[in-house]
């Protein structure tokens, strides 16, 4: 039996509204599914919208009628070979479009996004008090009907204002603060500090799987401390917490940080924060080990392209073969992961990681 296409093998398999949908896989030109750290996984699927009829009439447009293809609709989507296929999306149908061009056939493009569109468009004002922002991510996850997977150190504030903000982004400037992720999995809230975070382990190749790779190890943005100041009420003054190196090396089993390149190489260098305004220095304490961990583990960067990874994921820990003795190794952090298919190339994985060491 011929293919219908050269990447069948490969090729998406859709399901809407909890049924299969066969057509969109026999018409489907181009698929994108992007996530990062920051939470809201995104699709975009682009479709032939003209096709033969159940019938067997005439071909003609498709996927308009709102049969199908509907708003808010679920939409699942598993990619791979056959023996290795993934679920990598599941959500919800946001928004359809046609496109006419001249010369070409009519183009049908679907939208979705995950459970997080929840909390994307909802916008207020609210005040949240005596939570941690662990506790605060359980009250959003509630309030939308998910279930919530916090788990992430930090202190507990007696009050804290939402001010005109989205519920996601006061979420992840929340996570930011204190160092933790966020992410959406079926109808569950994830919120977590990285160390907390499972993810599927995976091994690259250069030259094998690995087909495009770019690795750097930037000292520009390392510091050796960070320091955050504020104002006690309380005490009518003002207080420092500093986050130490050993915050970074306690992270660290093998190699050499950026934290332990820096000063030899370009001098000492603190950083300081002194706008974010904490009312305790435990407040203080935590942001400034959250902003030196952030650094540390930006370190070592990558960017790279396989030949199709459907376990590959935001917080999955990578090794990295083949790739130069400075950058050899496990210990990457993959922190962003767009899943595409087109006829032209078939399946591809374009992925973010990061790690806080290089060789010794």
């Amino acid at each position: 039996m011929t293919s219908p296409h050269p990447y069948a093998g490969s090729a998406p398999v859709f399901d809407v509204g909890g049924s299969h949908a066969g057509e969109l896989a026999r018409d489907v030109l181009r698929v994108d599914i992007a996530e990062d750290t920051r939470g809201l996984r995104t699709f975009v699927g682009h479709f032939h919208a003209v096709g033969p009829q159940s019938d067997g009439s005439t071909e003609q447009l498709q996927y308009l009628d709102r049969s199908l293809l509907d708003f808010g609709k679920t939409l699942t989507v598993t990619l791979g070979p056959p023996d290795q296929q993934r679920q990598v999306f599941d959500g919800r149908i946001s928004a359809i479009e046609v496109g006419f061009a001249e010369g070409g056939p009519p183009l049908v493009t679907v939208y979705a996004e995950d459970a997080l569109m929840k909390l994307r468009m909802t916008r207020r004002s609210k005040t949240w008090e005596n939570l941690s922002d662990a506790g605060i991510a359980q009250e959003l996850a509630k309030e939308h009907q998910l279930t919530a997977q916090a788990d992430a150190d930090g202190p507990t504030y007696s009050v804290v204002q939402q001010w005109n903000q989205s519920d996601l982004a006061f979420l992840r400037d929340r996570a930011a603060l204190v160092g933790a992720e966020v992410w959406a999995q079926g109808s569950e809230l994830g919120f977590k500090t990285r160390t907390k975070r499972t993810g599927p382990e995976v091994t690259l190749v250069q030259g094998g799987s690995l087909i495009d790779v770019q690795l750097r190890a930037d000292l520009a943005h390392q510091r050796d401390t960070v320091v955050v100041s504020g104002f006690d009420q309380d005490a009518v003054d003002k207080f420092e917490s500093e986050a130490p190196a050993s915050v970074v090396s306690g992270e660290v089993t093998a190699g050499r940080t950026g934290v332990d390149l820096l000063a030899p190489a370009l001098g000492a260098r603190a950083g300081a924060w002194a706008r974010l305004a904490p009312a305790a220095s435990a407040q203080a304490r935590a942001w400034a080990e959250a902003d030196l961990l952030r650094r540390a583990r930006g370190f070592v960067t990558v960017e790279g392209v396989t030949a199709g990874s459907p376990d590959l994921g935001v917080g999955g820990r990578l090794t990295l073969e083949r790739v130069g003795p400075m950058f050899e190794g496990a210990g990457y952090y993959a922190t962003s992961v767009h899943h595409s298919f087109d006829l032209t190339v078939g399946f591809r994985t374009r992925f973010t990681a990061e790690r806080a060491t290089v060789a010794a």
